[in-house]
């Protein structure tokens, strides 16, 4: 699939990648006009994978798996010591970054998911750049999609419909897609909209974003962190121990 280095959690295989080496493949990919699939791997979509098998095999049917947030960082530390992720990254950090490498390389964007409101502000918020398409991910026909897709020439084809439901999009309709880049990215539209909240330089620099998402949504993100985040670490201590990486 790849030959950048990684690890393996749950049975995926997590790439050794940064910032400037993901945008590097991305590219080059455009250059060669090939196509690469990408996702993420944060400490919620790892809980899903843990004890389903089958999305295990979706998520290695990716090109590259991206780590995303302290949780991972931590866990491959836990697992792999020295030899686990060498740094954190995040997808909310990567996405400004590719926006403006889209930009300076003239890329045409198409923007997959979330809501209308949300995709025209992304359309307002980056004149520069150059988003050739766009499609809520709540009411749609996937061979509408494609054929919209496909027709819009797009270069990077976003895709935000949440955890697993993207990634098995992805993989059911990558050959049915012109795009070179087919990005997964959970709710990252609204980082191209500047919609989404993110909590202050020192939490990000210590990994505490996702207590900002807490307090902001707690009806809605109360189960993934204050149930999801004791439960990865459990995992990963146990499987640490009891199964093979």
């Amino acid at each position: 699939m790849n030959n950048v280095d990684g690890i393996s959690i749950f049975r995926v295989k997590i790439c050794q990648l940064d910032y400037h080496s993901m945008l590097k493949i991305i590219s080059t990919e455009i250059k060669n006009n090939e196509q690469k699939i990408f996702t993420y791997a944060t400490a919620n979509s790892l809980n899903l994978i843990y004890n389903n098998k089958k999305l295990s095999e979706i998520f290695n049917q990716f090109d590259y798996v991206h780590p995303d947030g302290v949780g991972v960082y931590l866990a491959s530390k836990i697992l792999y010591g020295k030899e686990g992720l060498s740094e954190k990254i995040t997808g909310s950090d990567f996405y400004p970054l590719l926006i403006n490498n889209a930009i300076k390389n003239n890329w045409k964007i198409f923007l997959f998911g979330d809501t209308e409101e949300t995709l025209k502000k992304a359309i307002e918020k980056n004149h520069d750049l150059k988003i050739c398409g766009t499609q809520n991910g709540f009411n749609y026909d996937d061979e509408d999609v494609i054929k919209k897709i496909n027709g819009a020439g797009s270069q990077i084809l976003i895709v935000g419909l949440g955890c697993p439901k993207q990634e098995i999009w992805i993989t059911e309709n990558k050959d049915k897609l012109d795009a070179n880049i087919i990005l997964a990215v959970g709710d990252g539209i609204k980082i191209f909209a500047g919609t989404k909240k993110r909590g202050g330089r020192v939490f990000q620099a210590v990994g505490l974003e996702w207590l900002v998402r807490l307090v902001n949504n707690p009806l809605m993100m109360w189960q993934r962190y204050l149930i999801g985040i004791p439960l990865f670490l459990y995992r990963v201590i146990k499987f640490k121990y009891f199964n093979k990486k």
